[in-house]
């Protein structure tokens, strides 16, 4: 593995899963800033882009604001845009008369897609793997993603914060 990235470098005596969450937090910020450039280059939020992205298939508003991980209330403007622009519509649930379903409109589809290659092309992340090393990459994130959906997310209580005091005083 190449270590030469300042970011890389760990003291000696850093433990291995502060080293992969230093990482993962630097893998973030970046992924971060390229949706932010790819939102853009198609005139949107990264907010909007994530939500778009998220409507491969018409869902309810609950749901997309679930795949945001953000409240029901703020899904409401994000979409609310969307639709202007003539990217998202909202249809009527033919199983439940009573809910609203998102689904994209062919324009949307457009956007969708082309978000879908701007994200790949040029992407920072991918640009320095082969694609045996893109490969073992996505298998291990499918393995690292399913183990975290049957973990749930969890609360930070007073005992994790007192080690953490401890370990960086």
């Amino acid at each position: 593995m190449d270590t030469s990235s300042a970011w890389c470098k760990a003291p000696d005596d850093e433990p291995l899963g502060k080293q992969v969450s230093r990482m993962l937090f630097e893998l973030t910020g970046r992924m971060r800033a390229h949706l932010a450039a790819v939102a853009d280059a198609v005139d949107l939020t990264p907010m909007q882009a994530r939500a778009l992205h998220h409507l491969a298939d018409p869902c309810p508003m609950g749901e997309v604001a679930t795949r945001l991980h953000c409240d029901r209330s703020n899904v409401t403007g994000i979409v609310d845009r969307l639709e202007e622009r003539g990217l998202v519509e909202r249809r009527q649930d033919p199983t439940d008369r009573r809910r609203r379903m998102l689904a994209t409109t062919p324009a949307g589809d457009r956007v969708r897609q082309q978000m879908a290659e701007l994200m790949v092309a040029g992407h920072p992340i991918l640009a320095g793997l082969s694609v045996e090393q893109q490969a073992e990459l996505r298998d291990l994130l499918a393995t690292v993603l399913g183990a975290s959906e049957r973990s749930p997310s969890p609360e930070i209580s007073a005992a994790d914060m007192a080690t953490a005091d401890r370990l960086n005083p």
